[in-house]
Parts: structure tokens; C-alpha cells; sequence
């Protein structure tokens, strides 16, 4: 987590500045620290051996950018490039709510991993208040990454361009914060009013005396 955060997004800000610094034209200032993540992504996927949705948005984004840029002049367009990629993860993710499983579904099955996977697809069939939460949380990340975009081309077409950088990079991290912690939320409501997470393991039983009633959770209804 720590090196493609720092490659993607530390770098990069620090070395358009750096460039700026030595009086480097915007326009090559923005195309040249945002070849840092496209090397990364290209690096990535040779070592791999298969290319990530992700990384290959990173790298065709740059490549119309930088050609728009070098074509109408304009430094503002390489700066559209950070608004295409949350408005482009935003149509996929709201695209996931008509598919088979939604995005939060996939997202939390990651998290729990193998030994959570059987329980988390035995609640999404048989628990409808799990499947309209991880909708309604899906829903909830793809309108976030909207108003990510918005707010970036806001940023790109109306701020000065020296700091449009920088203001994004808050702006990103902001939202996220908001996001993470809103889920975080979303979640324990769940737990607490279920019985069962909707991302991860479900947590252990708490050991009860014997004679004691057992307390019957949606996880225990579904197995009856």
C-alpha cells in the first residue's frame, strides 16, 4: 500500500514542483510528473504479466492528455486527466449495481478473504438487508468519485494551475477520508442491528454459561 500510494501520488506532486521550481513550463511540468504512476502502471503490469483495469486508465489518460495538451496548448488539459479517472471509476462502480454482485460486495469478499467468501455469499442470498446495504454503500463510493470529478474539473478549469496540484490531491484524500469513515459506520450499524458484518469474518461468539437461552442472530436464521 505504501509504494503505489507514495509512486502515484507523493511523487508526482513533489516533482512538479521541484520542476516548477527550476522555472520548467507548466504544460512539462505536469506531463513529466505524471509519467511517475504510467512507468509505475507499464513496470506493474510487465512484472505481473497482466494488465489492471487501473493502470491501464492511468496510462491511456495521460497519453490523450498530453497529445490535447501538446495539440490546443493548454497546461488545463493535462490537468483534466486527474478529473477522467474518478469520473471513469465512478461509471464502473455505479455500472456494478446491475450486475450480479455489486462493487461493495466484491470489495468486502476481498477483505474476509477465502474463509469469509462462503459466508458472505450465503447472506447475500438469503439476507435481503445485506444486499440493499452493500447497493446502498455502493452507490454511496460511485457518487463520491462523481463529486470527486466535478469538484477536480472545477479545480483544473478555474483555480491557478500552480496550485490545482496540490488542492486535488486534498480534495481526493478528503472525500476518501469521508468515505472510509462513513463505511466504517455503515458497517458496525450493520453488525450491531444483524448480528453479521457485512465486510470480513463474522466476529466470534461471545462464550455463554450453559443453561443460558442462545441469542439468535440473521447469521444463525440463515443457517436454520
Amino acid at each position: 500500500m505504501g509504494v503505489p500510494l507514495t509512486v502515484n501520488l507523493l511523487l508526482p506532486l513533489v516533482l512538479y514542483y521541484v520542476l516548477r521550481a527550476q522555472d520548467v513550463a507548466q504544460w512539462q511540468a505536469l506531463l513529466l510528473s505524471g509519467v511517475i504512476p504510467a512507468a509505475h502502471a507499464v513496470g506493474t503490469a510487465v512484472v505481473r504479466r497482466r494488465v489492471e483495469v487501473f493502470d491501464l486508465l492511468v496510462v491511456v489518460l495521460l497519453a490523450v492528455s498530453a497529445g490535447l495538451s501538446a495539440i490546443s496548448g493548454s497546461p488545463r488539459v493535462l490537468l483534466l486527466k486527474d478529473a477522467g479517472i474518478p469520473a471513469v471509476l465512478a461509471l464502473w462502480v455505479l455500472g456494478t449495481l446491475f450486475a450480479v454482485r455489486p462493487f461493495a460486495f466484491h470489495f468486502g469478499r476481498r477483505l474476509g478473504g477465502p474463509a469469509g467468501a462462503e459466508a458472505a455469499e450465503r447472506a447475500w442470498r438469503e439476507l435481503p438487508e445485506f444486499r440493499n446495504a452493500l447497493r446502498g454503500l455502493t452507490l454511496l463510493w460511485g457518487g463520491a468519485q462523481l463529486l470527486d470529478a466535478a469538484l477536480s474539473t472545477v479545480a483544473a478549469l478555474g483555480l491557478p494551475i500552480d496550485l490545482v496540484p496540490v488542492i486535488g490531491k486534498i480534495e481526493s484524500f478528503a472525500i476518501l477520508g469521508a468515505m472510509v469513515a462513513l463505511t466504517v459506520r455503515r458497517s458496525r450499524a450493520f453488525r450491531d442491528e444483524y448480528g453479521i458484518p457485512l465486510f470480513g469474518l463474522p466476529a466470534p461468539a461471545a462464550p455463554r454459561a450453559s443453561g443460558d437461552a442462545p441469542n439468535l442472530t440473521a447469521s444463525d436464521a440463515m443457517r436454520t
